[in-house]
């Protein structure tokens, strides 16, 4: 994670999105399925099912509890923020 913007769609943005929020979990000794709720913060509702696609792929089964929500603009110009809450032991 550098902080560094990656990709010019919504798709490519929510792929690096999602990496960036599994290094994080990893790196406290959780995963994906720790997670119980998450925030989709969207420029553009178009955008909606591309990422669904990618958010699905990381939560196969027993998605946590989901908003996603339409912003007028998100911080770097960036098309897609995806907030996550997870518990661990």
């Amino acid at each position: 994670m550098t902080g560094e913007i990656r990709g010019a769609t919504c798709a490519e943005q929510a792929e690096q999105v999602m990496e960036n929020i599994g290094a994080m979990l990893a790196a406290v000794g959780v995963d994906f399925t720790a997670v119980v709720k998450t925030t989709i913060f969207l420029t553009d509702l178009a955008d909606f099912a591309a990422v669904n696609e990618i958010y699905g792929r990381r939560f196969p089964v027993d998605p946590p509890a989901r908003s996603t929500v339409e912003v007028k603009g998100l911080p770097r110009g960036v098309k897609v923020e995806i907030e996550v809450v997870a518990f661990g032991d």
